[in-house]
């Protein structure tokens, strides 16, 4: 079966690019991630992080 997948695509022209756009996304993806999670003020984290064990009668709308 890979065999047949990477033959079929070895007939494609350019598409060596897609995975270097993968790469790419990926990466920038998870250095923005990083560095929101780095730049987060702790009030915020900190009130984020109790969502799950308010009730019903304590959220605030």
């Amino acid at each position: 079966m890979l065999k047949f997948v990477k033959g079929h695509m070895e007939s494609i022209e350019g598409i060596e690019i897609y995975p270097m756009i993968s790469l790419l996304i990926f990466f920038i993806f998870f250095t923005a991630l990083f560095w929101w999670v780095g730049t987060a003020k702790k009030e915020h984290i900190k009130e984020v992080s109790q969502i799950p064990l308010e009730t019903e009668n304590e959220i605030e709308l």
